[in-house]
């Protein structure tokens, strides 16, 4: 059997225990990170947590050299989505054995990222990325016009509340905490405007902000929509045709 059918097709007894051991892997990391980090854990219990994260990375660098070898295209894998986060998820490893003991916190965090190798094995985030790719550039378009927003009202809270609050709005960047905060509709109350100017354009800033979030949140429930419709009709004419296939190669009728 070929490589590339053990990794690829997950519709064959090979390719679905590849993907049931890569699976266990990511559930075992992302168990022992967390528990590597409680506080006054025995030698042992250290030693037995390292070696299960050499065992894992070392699993995953052979899955990322296997895809590379089965890729078609390899370039194009490396430098895919699914190829960056393979290559961040075994990384962090080989990057701490380099680092002190200070920087090691900070190379370890990226281990986080094995997370979003779930997303190769899980039909429903499979959908969710593909609706990402569908409105990125709106999406794109709308981080742009929410970080104008932010800029605007930063600096608009800055010129109402500076004079009557100097602590609380020293400067822009002051301002833009609460900006952040008030147009996510967070509202943490750390700093707040009491001038009636503030308030009333802190009433504007927080009518963007209901747009802030249900503008992402309506565009990528379409997008899942579209793409599950697609999903829904890919595999129905799949299944046609391997009906059709299976008819043509079935034995002849009797005479």
């Amino acid at each position: 059997m070929k490589l590339r059918e053990i990794i690829e097709r997950d519709d064959l007894p090979a390719g679905r225990a590849f993907n049931l051991f890569i699976l266990c892997l990511i559930g075992l990391s992302l168990i022992t990170l967390p528990i590597s980090t409680l506080p006054d854990l025995s030698p042992g219990t250290l030693a037995a947590l390292h070696v299960c994260e050499m065992a894992v990375t070392f699993a995953f660098t052979f899955e990322y050299i296997a895809r590379i070898a089965a890729a078609r295209r390899k370039v194009r894998y490396i430098l895919s989505f699914y190829g960056i986060v393979d290559l961040i998820a075994i990384l962090p490893f080989y990057l701490s054995l380099g680092v002190e003991l200070q920087g090691l916190r900070a190379v370890r965090l990226f281990q986080v990222f094995r997370l979003f190798k779930i997303m190769r094995y899980n039909t429903a985030l499979n959908r969710l990325h593909h609706a990402l790719l569908h409105v990125r550039e709106e999406i794109l378009l709308f981080l742009l016009a929410a970080g104008m927003l932010l800029y605007f009202s930063a600096i608009g809270i800055y010129y109402f509340e500076h004079d009557a609050q100097p602590d609380a709005f020293r400067s822009v960047f002051d301002s833009l905490w609460w900006a952040v905060a008030t147009l996510t509709t967070v509202g943490y109350g750390d700093i707040y405007p009491i001038t009636l100017g503030g308030k009333l354009f802190t009433f504007a800033v927080l009518m963007c902000g209901l747009g802030i979030v249900a503008v992402p949140a309506g565009l990528v429930a379409s997008a899942l929509s579209e793409v599950r419709r697609e999903h829904v009709a890919t595999r129905a004419a799949e299944h046609a045709r391997r009906r059709a296939s299976d008819n043509r190669h079935g034995p002849s009728p009797p005479e």
